[in-house]
């Protein structure tokens, strides 16, 4: 195995208490600019035109889906199979239907993991395929980010229920 990103002149003493993959962070920044980076080419060489701004109603949708689609994927009971391997139960989370895990391994493999359990790093993910999909596929999205606003609203319901029953 090769030098350590981490281990470089450059970034010695970081993070002198705790192991950061930092090359790993590397690659998971590089494949995310690699995807936009081709996603734009793509819709410019499609002569598409832009669109001068995402409607209110759009944005609202964009926001509570992605959301709720990060939620989704980080914390999920029955969407762990996706996770398990980068990461490692702890214990049923506090919400309903969700868990606490830590990530595990080294390298690359970490830096999927922390993606992986962090809602708020998958979102900019996420709201970027979603919106590449308004820019190409508005309908079909908006349906999507309609049914995941939904779940969330329904959420919502349910947690305001269990509340006002205790």
């Amino acid at each position: 195995m090769g030098p350590r990103l981490q281990d470089a002149p450059a970034f010695k003493g970081y993070s002198p208490d705790e192991d950061r993959p930092l090359g790993g962070y590397v690659t998971v920044m590089s494949v995310y600019a690699a995807l936009t980076g081709t996603f734009a080419a793509w819709f410019a060489a499609s002569q598409r035109q832009l669109p001068d701004r995402m409607a209110p109603g759009d944005m609202a949708l964009l926001a509570v889906a992605t959301h709720k689609s990060a939620r989704m994927l980080t914390k999920d009971k029955v969407t762990a199979p996706v996770r398990a391997p980068f990461t490692e139960f702890e214990e049923d989370a506090e919400l309903p239907g969700e868990v606490s895990e830590s990530v595990r391994g080294s390298g690359l493999r970490r830096s999927l993991g922390e993606l992986l359990v962090c809602p708020y790093c998958l979102s900019l993910w996420i709201a970027t395929a979603m919106a590449a999909g308004f820019l190409v596929a508005p309908r079909l999205t908006r349906q999507v980010t309609s049914v995941l606003t939904a779940v969330f609203g329904a959420d919502l319901l349910q947690l305001a229920y269990r509340e006002a029953a205790e």
